[in-house]
């Protein structure tokens, strides 16, 4: 069977849940495959994606535009590389591609990852903030983390943040992610595939930062590259950041698929 719209792929930064979205009819549909217990790695990430692609799709022709925020960026172009033929498109928002050796904040919590006792710790303290009342973990996360996040952001915070597997997974992704990417971007296939692929960068960003934004510029001359300045990495936590957002993504997309049918 052949479906000319194409489907949007979602890929969250370090996270296990991820939307699937069909581009024109907005229908959704979750793969939730929520393991407890189990530990996934940068690796069996993109693995599970690609599983859902080949389960799913497997008698569908679908044109893929995959959409990747942080390390979902990455996940995009992996995936990208492994299903060329299905992909047409493949956009990062606030791309985390290779360490920021200057930022303070990733040397932190590669540190806290690298470390079991010290992951397995952290993730016990933070899954005991879901026994208290959730009047009371809605006050300390607005107070601690979201001050202008909206109320979904806040909610969603505190259903699934504050869990044992949830942060483990967190922690044990993020180490995985710090080990492979200590190697430079696959520069020849970006540009190989450069009418294929945009990013867009915030103006203040340790896990996308601008010096990423000039090395792409400078290895891939012609890429789509932009940069907002008016929202920081979370900015789907928020409802301006989120729409802005959405509206830059889906710009990308008509255009896109205006040049790809003329």
């Amino acid at each position: 069977m052949f479906i000319f719209h194409p489907l949007v792929l979602l890929l969250v930064g370090n996270a296990s849940d991820d939307q699937y979205v069909h581009f024109d009819n907005f229908h959704s549909f979750i793969c939730s495959d929520w393991d407890h217990g189990r530990l996934f790695s940068l690796e069996e990430q993109t693995d599970h994606k690609m599983d859902f692609i080949k389960q799913e799709l497997e008698n569908i022709e679908v044109p893929i535009i995959l959409v990747g925020h942080s390390i979902g960026s990455y996940i995009s172009i992996d995936m990208f590389k492994r299903s060329s033929e299905k992909v047409i498109y493949c956009i990062g928002l606030y791309p985390f591609l290779a360490l920021n050796l200057q930022s303070t904040e990733q040397s932190i919590v590669g540190k806290i990852a690298a470390s079991r006792v010290v992951s397995v710790a952290l993730s016990l303290i933070v899954a005991s903030l879901g026994f208290l009342p959730r009047s009371a973990l809605r006050l300390i996360v607005t107070n601690s983390l979201a001050k202008s996040w909206s109320a979904v952001a806040v909610e969603a915070t505190c259903s699934h943040l504050v869990q044992y597997h949830t942060m483990r997974n967190v922690l044990f992704m993020a180490m995985t992610e710090f080990r492979k990417l200590t190697a430079t971007p696959d520069w020849a296939f970006m540009r190989e595939n450069k009418e294929k692929l945009a990013f867009l960068f915030g103006g203040d960003d340790h896990w996308g930062p601008l010096q990423m934004f000039e090395e792409i510029s400078k290895q891939v001359p012609g890429i789509a590259l932009s940069i907002e300045r008016g929202h920081n990495h979370a900015f789907s936590c928020t409802e301006a950041g989120a729409s802005c957002v959405a509206k830059y993504v889906a710009s990308l997309i008509k255009n896109q698929l205006l040049h790809s049918r003329q």
